[in-house]
C-alpha cells in the first residue's frame, strides 16, 4: 500500500490533540486502513503537552512546536526529513488564508517532487461576507489561488458547484478540480431516535459571525419558541448575554462531548436551523437529516445541491423573518414536515461513512496511476 502525507490546518490539529474524537479523528479510524502509513503535519497547538500522537498504530501526528508565522518553515524541514525516512507517495494539503499550507508544499514539491493534492473545501466570504476580514480573505483566494493551485496535480473540492465554480472563475483550470465528498456520516450513531422533543429549534456549530449565530437568535425571538444551541466560540459571551437581555427560552449548551451526544440533542429538536454565510459542508445538515430531522438551511456548500425545490427541506435567506416563516410553517405542517424526515435519510445515505471515506482513498489513489 502507498504511504501519504497529509498537511492539514489547526483545527483538525485541534481535534486530534484533544481526545474529543471529533470529525477528523472519526475520518481516520476509517481511512487509515487504506494506507500502509499516514503522517500529518499539523501547526502548533496552545497549551498541547506533545509535540507526536500515534493513531491506529499507523497514524503519526506531528505537531509544530513553533508559532504559526514560522509554520510553513518547520513544516518543509519536518516533511523533508518524513520523506527522507519514508518516501511517501503523496500529499494532501488543506490549504485556506494565509495559504502557508499551500506556500510549504509548493517549496516541498520543489525539493522532492512528490505529487500534492489540494484540498480546498470553504471560501471565506463565498457566496455572503459576514465580516471585513472575510472580505480580504476572498479577495486573497481570488488573487492568489490560479498560482497557488499550479504545481499541484489535482484539487478537491466538497461540493460540486459553490467552490468549484469560484475557482474556475478565479483561474483555476476546471480539467484539474475534482469533487470528492468529504462529509461521512456514521448512521450507526445519526439515526432516529424514540425519544421525546423537548426543543423546537437546535443549533448546532461554532459560534462566530460567519456562522449566522445572530439570525437563529432573532429568528426564536420572533418566533417565542423553545430552543437549544450546540457550540462555543468567540461570540460565546454575547450570545450568553443577549439570551439572558431578550429572555429568550434557549439552552445554551456548550460543545457537546462526542457524535453521540450531538444525534442525541438533534433527535430531541424538531427543527435544525443552518444560518451560515458561507460554508464547505457543512457536516450537521447531513447529520440532522440522518437523524430525521428536517432542515431550515442558508444556501452555501453543498446545500443547494441536496434541499431542492422543498423535497429534503427548506432554503431560507439570510434574514431572521425569513427564517422565523419558514420555521412556523414547518411546525404547523404534518405532512409536509414527516416528508421532509423521510426523503432526508434517504439523501444521507450517498454520504454513508465507510463507503464514503473508501471512495477518498480510492480517488487518491488514482491520481498516483
Amino acid at each position: 500500500m502507498a504511504k501519504l502525507l497529509m498537511i492539514t490546518g489547526l483545527g483538525s490539529a485541534v481535534d486530534l490533540a484533544s481526545g474529543k474524537k471529533g470529525a477528523f479523528y472519526n475520518t481516520l479510524e476509517e481511512f487509515h486502513k487504506y494506507w500502509e502509513r499516514i503522517d500529518i503535519i499539523a501547526p502548533k497547538i496552545q497549551n498541547s503537552k506533545s509535540q507526536a500522537i500515534v493513531l491506529f498504530e499507523n497514524v503519526f501526528v506531528h505537531i509544530s512546536p513553533w508559532p504559526l508565522i514560522f509554520h510553513p518553515i518547520w513544516f518543509i524541514k519536518k516533511g523533508l526529513e518524513i520523506y527522507k525516512e519514508q518516501k511517501f507517495d503523496l500529499m494532501t494539503v488543506h490549504e485556506f488564508p494565509p495559504f502557508y499550507n499551500g506556500i510549504g508544499a509548493r517549496i516541498l514539491w520543489w525539493k522532492i517532487r512528490v505529487p500534492y493534492v489540494l484540498e480546498i473545501f470553504h471560501i471565506p466570504g463565498h457566496p455572503r461576507i459576514a465580516s471585513a476580514k472575510e472580505a480580504v480573505y476572498k479577495f486573497l483566494f481570488k488573487l492568489f489561488i490560479r498560482i497557488d493551485a499550479s504545481k499541484a496535480k489535482a484539487v478537491r473540492v466538497m461540493n460540486q458547484n459553490q467552490v468549484p465554480d469560484f475557482l474556475v472563475g478565479a483561474g483555476v483550470p476546471g480539467e484539474k478540480i475534482i469533487y470528492i465528498p468529504a462529509i461521512y456520516i456514521d448512521l450507526n450513531v445519526f439515526k432516529t431516535m424514540n425519544i421525546t422533543k423537548e426543543y423546537d429549534l437546535i443549533f448546532v456549530g461554532r459560534l462566530a459571525e460567519n456562522k449566522g449565530i445572530s439570525l437563529f437568535l432573532e429568528a426564536v425571538r420572533k418566533l417565542n419558541c423553545k430552543a437549544i444551541i450546540i457550540g462555543n466560540g468567540p461570540l460565546y459571551d454575547k450570545v450568553k448575554l443577549e439570551i439572558r437581555n431578550l429572555k429568550l427560552e434557549i439552552k445554551l449548551h456548550g460543545w457537546a462531548k462526542d457524535s453521540h451526544e450531538i444525534a442525541e440533542l438533534i433527535n430531541k429538536s424538531k427543527i435544525l436551523v443552518m444560518p451560515s454565510y458561507n460554508e464547505g459542508g457543512p457536516r450537521v445538515v447531513l447529520e440532522a437529516m440522518a437523524c430525521g430531522v428536517p432542515v431550515l438551511a442558508t444556501p452555501v456548500g453543498i446545500v443547494p445541491g441536496i434541499i431542492k425545490d422543498k423535497e429534503s427541506g427548506r432554503i431560507v435567506d439570510w434574514n431572521a423573518d425569513d427564517i422565523a416563516v419558514k420555521a412556523n410553517e414547518l411546525l404547523s405542517n404534518t405532512e409536509e414536515y414527516d416528508k421532509y424526515r423521510q426523503v432526508g435519510f434517504e439523501i444521507v445515505k450517498q454520504f454513508e461513512k465507510e463507503s464514503a471515506i473508501k471512495n477518498y482513498a480510492d480517488k487518491l489513489k488514482e491520481i498516483l496511476k
